[in-house]
């Protein structure tokens, strides 16, 4: 049995992992990687095995760094099965096409300029018809029903709590004599969100593949993060600025949406109109409406007592570009919460690019922002940031709240390891984090004792 680490290693992105036993290669997800625009384009491009001698793939949830590229492996040649939850193959239906359809308009816009300079044309990652066409290879399985994806490999889900439909994997592996019991955290909630529930805590493991995005940094409380959200919505309609809010599509925004309701409920903030403005968040709305079997307790009862948690009277969810473009017309305080969550494509660029010059307006980062990206340079506090192609002066408040990350702290790490532990857990792989990250938490982890903790490179193989 080898375990090879290809994506995600000592970086935030491109999360992807294969395993080796019987003859046959199982893939972890196969996520894009995000940052410099050349770099990420020949790395998602050149998969570093051959697509067609992968068996199967399990993913463990929808955000694109975890299942972006499998429209690319599915036209390169992968005939197997993807095996994921309901919710995670619902999610990707709407956005693998959505990333396909962005893609397509970057490349379209871009090969106009080469147009003009006598330069050929690029092509895009992959089209909508590819993004259309990996979707036949979906399998899904709900939590806590064992499937056989692999000669020798019995897998089954559990709830990650990280997003709608995440996984936490366990894999009962068995070659010859040998056998090994392995849990893929994918990427582990932090146990204190809105609507869904807390990760679960499974058992009898002997090898470990964690995350490590939040490995040396804590979350604000639940509560710190309402309180703060109320006086940056409070402040900046005191100032009459808009507020502008990059946001994940999938988790952040009904997160957001969710908690605006409550607090204009109870009157802790102005009755002021909200726009989601991003047809992908949109479509994955309606996803979150049929899975209320994801819900929490409280989200489940809100549902019930108060109707449709993202539905009500100042709510105006956007799907045309002229309905967005008038926003820009909009001088009231309004709050935009638009795609993507690190700023790196969608209509957020364009609502960035007319707002950030005024020190009315605020912008809020609710999420981690990897290395290289928009919402990095914002999070910052550069005096310029590049926006479609110009340098915009940034002179708007820039607030930052950790308390609605999706994924687990530090201390929502450790603990979580010390529960699953038991006496057969061996060996530990860090991954998902960025070099300090990783490496604070494979500290951490070290002084539990009697672990050995794994920080791997790029295609380091590991025998289990």
């Amino acid at each position: 049995m080898k375990l090879q680490f290809l994506g995600a290693v000592h970086a935030v992105t491109g999360s992807m992992h294969r395993l080796e036993l019987n003859g046959e290669s199982l893939l972890l997800d196969c996520g894009l990687f995000q940052g410099r625009r050349q770099e990420t384009y020949q790395r998602n491009l050149n998969f570093p095995f051959d697509p067609k001698g992968i068996y199967a793939l399990i993913l463990s949830h929808a955000h694109i760094d975890h299942s972006g590229n499998l429209p690319n492996l599915v036209r390169e040649g992968f005939t197997g099965n993807i095996y994921t939850t309901p919710a995670t193959r619902d999610l990707c239906s709407a956005m693998l096409r959505d990333s396909a359809h962005i893609q397509e308009q970057d490349v379209a816009y871009l090969n106009k300029k080469r147009a003009a300079h006598g330069e050929l044309p690029l092509a895009p990652l992959y089209t909508v018809a590819d993004a259309t066409r990996c979707m036949h290879n979906f399998v899904d399985f709900c939590y806590e029903r064992p499937f056989n994806p692999a000669t020798g490999v019995r897998a089954e889900f559990y709830d990650a709590g990280h997003i709608l439909g995440s996984a936490l994997t366990v894999l009962d592996l068995q070659e010859g004599e040998h056998s090994r019991r392995l849990c893929y955290t994918g990427d582990l909630g932090c146990g204190c969100q809105p609507i869904l529930r807390d990760p679960e805590i499974v058992h009898d493991i002997d090898a470990l593949i964690i995350e490590s995005t939040y490995g040396n940094r804590l979350h604000e409380s639940p509560e710190a993060a309402t309180s703060k959200l109320e006086r940056i919505v409070n402040e900046t309609f005191e100032r009459g600025g808009k507020l502008i809010v990059p946001a994940f599509a999938v988790g952040r925004t009904q997160t957001l949406v969710y908690e605006l309701h409550q607090m204009m409920l109870r009157h802790s903030v102005p009755s002021i109109p909200i726009y989601v403005d991003s047809p992908l968040a949109i479509n994955v709305t309606e996803i979150f409406r049929l899975h209320p079997e994801c819900y929490d307790t409280d989200a489940g009862e809100f549902l019930i007592n108060n109707g449709d948690p993202f539905g009500f009277s100042r709510l105006r969810y956007v799907r045309s570009v002229e309905e967005s473009k008038e926003l820009n017309e909009v001088h009231q305080p309004i709050i935009i919460i638009s795609a993507s969550g690190m700023a790196e494509a969608g209509r957020v660029l364009h609502h960035l690019k007319n707002n950030i010059a005024d020190p009315r307006n605020s912008v809020l980062l609710v999420g981690y922002q990897a290395a290289n990206t928009l919402g990095r340079k914002i999070q910052e506090r550069r005096p310029e940031v590049p926006i479609l192609g110009e340098l915009v002066p940034l002179r708007a408040q820039v607030e930052m709240i950790s308390g609605y990350s999706a994924h687990a702290d530090r201390n929502g790490l450790l603990n979580w390891i010390k529960a699953v532990r038991g006496e057969r857990l061996r060996d530990v792989f860090v991954v998902h984090g960025e070099e300090e990250e990783a490496e604070s938490l494979a500290e951490a982890i070290n002084q539990m004792g009697g672990l050995s903790v794994h920080l791997p490179k790029a295609g380091e193989e590991f025998n289990l």
